[in-house]
């Protein structure tokens, strides 16, 4: 299959980035300075990532709120036009996480639904079959992931530095959306991001992303790709889809619970994780710190007294903290301060059971 393309490709590869599959897209890894000094930069100045390859589905009309509301965990009643929302779309019958999204509610009609880069069709064929099943409704939803990209600029000097490009861009709070004009071009402005740090993500059509990318980069905002972007996450604490969310996987596991409103009517899988609560979760996900730069890794067994009782799901060299952190699987009645044994291809490695974030 062959890999889509950003439509910052080709800036991508005049500076040096090194491109890797993902999601079914060709995207940067890092760039000449590598993952570590990116990461860096991210915790201490600010860092521009391209995230095109995250979806954008399009719902719009007079029944959209009520379509999405069907759809996902999440209350949109919480929150406003012009704001956005982290929620989950689940497996109608095992209440699996089929996708972590973030709605940013542009204007009362128009939502852009944000899921992971992967799974664009899944999400769109869902609320496509809510609309349906509700009947009747004025619903549009559509996949506009070609017509724009994302950048997220990310970092404690992030709105320091967007100031000198945009003041509107720079002051859009934390979780705000926002339309801003720009040298003529029209984006769309959000205060989320997925490092840990302030930042903002900004919808530019593709024609005009080198533009913007350029402007922001002349700043001195450091270009960064997928390696520092997965670093920083795991030292955030977030979870990823296909790591610590997925099939198998509930929003109760994952520890995620405040992203799920019961209380506000049923939605695509709100029977079936009913239950689940009802009965109590099985596990629950956990953070894990280990002594030492040798980090735990994916797929690794967790272990109490010898016997496995759960499973890294994300594991790597903390930069910041200068020893491995791990996110994983554990009994449900585990608690800070547990010790564990993390088996790394054969090596024990000593964990002990801390709150996230890891890095603050």
């Amino acid at each position: 299959m062959t890999e889509r393309l950003s439509p910052l490709d080709q800036v991508h590869r005049s500076i040096g980035a090194k491109m890797v599959p993902f999601g079914g897209w060709d995207m940067p890894l890092s760039y000449a300075d590598g993952t570590l000094a990116e990461h860096r930069a991210c915790r201490h100045s600010a860092v521009i990532f391209d995230v095109s390859h995250l979806g954008t589905v399009r719902v719009t009309g007079a029944d959209a709120f009520a379509v999405l509301q069907r759809a996902f965990t999440n209350d949109l009643n919480r929150v406003e036009p012009g704001r956005a929302q982290y929620t989950h779309l689940l497996d109608e019958e095992t209440a699996s996480v089929v996708d972590d999204i973030i709605i940013w509610w542009v204007d009362p009609e128009t939502f852009d639904v944000m899921p992971n880069a992967s799974n664009t069709d899944r999400v769109t064929g869902a609320i496509e079959e809510i609309a349906q099943s509700l009947g009747g409704v004025s619903v549009e939803a559509g996949d506009v992931t070609a017509e724009r990209a994302i950048l997220a600029v990310q970092g404690p000097q992030a709105r320091a530095l967007l100031e000198s490009i945009d003041p509107a861009i720079a002051s859009v709070a934390r979780f705000d959306v926002r339309r801003v004009e720009w040298n003529g071009i029209g984006l769309v402005v959000a205060g989320t991001g997925y490092t840990g740090e302030d930042g903002v993500e900004i919808a530019v059509p593709a024609a005009h992303a080198a533009q913007l990318w350029n402007a922001i980069v002349d700043t001195g905002v450091t270009p960064a790709g997928l390696g520092a972007r997965d670093t920083l996450r795991l030292e955030a604490g977030l979870p990823l889809h296909g790591h610590e969310l997925g099939s198998g996987i509930t929003s109760l596991q994952a520890g995620l619970g405040w992203a799920v409103r019961f209380d506000k009517g049923p939605f695509r899988g709100s029977e079936a994780l009913a239950e689940e609560r009802d009965r109590g979760v099985t596990r629950r996900l956990f953070g894990l710190v280990t002594e030492g730069r040798r980090p735990p890794r994916e797929g690794s067994a967790i272990l109490f007294d010898g016997a496995i009782v759960g499973e890294v799901t994300s594991g790597n060299f903390s930069p910041e903290l200068g020893h491995g952190i791990a996110l994983g699987f554990l009994p449900p009645d585990s608690s800070v301060g547990d010790k564990f044994e993390i088996d790394v291809r054969g090596t024990m490695l000593e964990a002990r059971v801390v709150k996230t974030p890891f890095v603050h």
